[in-house]
């Protein structure tokens, strides 16, 4: 059997044109967007996009829309070449990766002062919540906000996340022009959000999640893991666990929301992790 070889676009343009020559021809694409470094966990969403549609596009893009200033984005890992390799090895290939070098306006740099008499720089007064792309430059201003349902979990402390998400995944919408799009269910609350921009923006795309893929310890996979010593992912694994745990109390009758949280929280405690939040919810 042949190796599928993708192309790779790297301009807006050209990408936007290839989908509409495609879907021209009466062909489905589907979408799968990534920011790289990918793992079993993202070419199963590409396989699943398969059984969709007919032509697979998938993104790789670092979106620093989603970072704020203080967070890890450029130190996010990244091997494009080995990303191509796994992609041709996955049965049917994909038809083109997206690869884009900056899907923003960052404006003219060169202004460091707001007008007015006191020459108060720009600085003092932005806004509080800033990502990487304000500290950039004045050019992008405009966001996409699924208003409540990002401010809760993530949203608590990362404020700039969910908006950077919304936006990226709405630009990419409009770029590639698929019928279907791919998201992990291992980012629950940004699925979650991005069905929602779909229903209320009437986006004529169909948001499929696909279940959590772990390693065969039960650790989530995510590119990140990589930065995690042999003692951090072992300890990690008390998430999955205690995870687990509730589950079945909740499944043999045990109906107190709090206990469940608490127990949950206790043992990535008592394995050493800080719980930035556990909360039980509506999956809605």
């Amino acid at each position: 059997m042949a190796v599928k070889q993708p192309v790779i676009i790297t301009d807006k343009h050209e990408m936007r044109q290839w989908s509409r020559s495609m879907r021209a021809q009466g062909k489905t694409i589907g979408l799968v967007p990534t920011m790289g470094y990918l793992h079993e966990g993202h070419l199963s969403l590409i396989k699943e996009a398969h059984d969709l549609t007919q032509l697979i596009v998938v993104s790789i893009y670092v979106n620093p829309g989603q970072f704020s200033p203080s967070e890890d984005l450029s130190t996010y890992p990244s091997d494009f070449n080995g990303d191509i390799k796994k992609l041709v090895a996955v049965p049917g290939g994909v038809d083109v990766v997206f690869h884009p070098h900056n899907l923003y306006d960052y404006g003219n740099n060169s202004s460091s002062r707001i007008g007015g008499g006191g020459g108060v720089k720009r600085e003092e007064k932005r806004e509080k919540v800033v990502s990487c792309l304000e500290e950039k430059g004045l050019g992008h201003e405009t966001w996409v906000r699924v208003e409540r349902l990002e401010k809760g979990m993530c949203g608590k402390s990362r404020p700039v996340f969910f908006r950077g998400v919304a936006t990226v995944v709405t630009k990419l919408f409009n770029i590639v022009e698929p019928d279907v799009a791919m998201f992990g269910k291992k980012d629950y609350q940004q699925w979650r959000i991005i069905c929602r921009m779909v229903r209320d923006l009437d986006f004529a795309i169909e948001v499929i999640g696909s279940e959590i893929v772990r390693d065969n310890d039960g650790l989530a996979m995510s590119s990140r893991n990589v930065h995690l010593s042999p003692e951090e992912r072992d300890k990690a694994l008390s998430i999955n666990r205690s995870l687990l745990k509730s589950k079945c109390a909740a499944e043999k009758g045990q109906v107190n929301c709090g206990d469940l949280r608490n127990s949950v929280i206790q043992a990535i405690q008592e394995a050493g992790g800080r719980v930035d939040y556990a909360e039980i919810v509506d999956q809605e």
